[in-house]
């Protein structure tokens, strides 16, 4: 829970990076921002396993593959919907992301919550409607159904994931990213000349946050449920409309503050809590 707390707080900076990107399209992005991931997960592959790396990438199977899939498409999704609407607007979209994987988590895997963690996401949900409040009509319709797609995509990633859970599952990031790197060459092969502010922002976002994030959530999928895993990006989605409007002056409606805070108060409750069962 720790890790999944320290890589939402990470991954929060993502949407406040995007907005600074001066000229970069969304594709663009998409295409240096895998790469410096997929340079940054090798690393950390390299220095866990040295030379029996590669054997890791042979062993995530057809389901690593298709997990693969489903993040590289969730993370197109992602940029499309945030390039195309407001931060708040797509984070409404993405808080939906926690209850979908509880569902299928709860069919595929048969995963019983407990009941702290039931009580959790009531409020964790309570907050979300909150937001909801001001915020759904928010933003085009296309930027939000590409944020729903990539909800859809991500909760299938995580349950793939967590039912591997017994295999090494970093590779999947290395391929997802591969996968992303060709689809954006594909449409922008003769136009991949961006400013050196936008490059360094597209390795910020690749290479830090989103390959922390990531790793860790591999990680913490070893040891907590689908459900729980997703939960904690509740906090990835609150905190991302705070630091636009703290740093940029993207100004989050009062029940965005409001839902934001019960959000919040809800998952840091459920983590102390565990703590000191331990």
């Amino acid at each position: 829970m720790l890790m999944l707390l320290i890589g939402s707080f990470v991954i929060s900076f993502s949407g406040l990076v995007i907005r600074n990107i001066d000229q970069a399209d969304s594709w663009q992005i998409n295409f240096y921002r895998s790469f410096a991931f997929a340079i940054t997960i090798s690393l950390v592959l390299l220095f866990r396993y040295g030379s029996n790396a590669p054997k890791h990438l042979k062993g995530i199977g057809r389901q690593g593959i298709l997990a693969a899939i489903l993040l590289a498409f969730a993370s197109i999704a992602f940029l499309q919907a945030i390039t195309n609407t407001s931060v708040a607007a797509t984070t409404f979209t993405l808080c939906c992301i926690p209850f979908l994987t509880a569902i299928m988590a709860w069919l595929f895997l048969r995963e019983r919550l407990g009941q702290s963690t039931i009580f959790t996401m009531l409020i964790a949900l309570l907050g979300v409607l909150l937001m909801f409040a001001q915020g759904f009509g928010s933003g085009s319709l296309y930027g939000n159904f590409m944020a729903f797609l990539c909800a859809i995509g991500f909760s299938c990633y995580a349950i793939i994931v967590r039912h591997n859970r017994r295999i090494e599952m970093l590779p999947t990031l290395i391929l997802s990213n591969g996968i992303v790197i060709i689809v954006a060459l594909a449409l922008r092969w003769d136009n991949l000349d961006i400013s050196w502010n936008d490059l360094l922002l597209c390795f910020i976002l690749g290479g830090l946050l989103s390959a922390t994030v990531n790793t860790l959530f591999i990680i913490a999928s070893k040891h907590l449920f689908a459900a729980e895993l997703t939960l904690f990006m509740l906090l990835e989605f609150t905190l991302g409309p705070i630091w636009v409007w703290i740093f940029i002056n993207e100004i989050p409606s009062q029940w965005t503050l409001i839902g934001g805070s019960v959000v919040v108060i809800a998952v840091l409750i459920k983590t102390i809590s565990e703590i000191r069962k331990v």
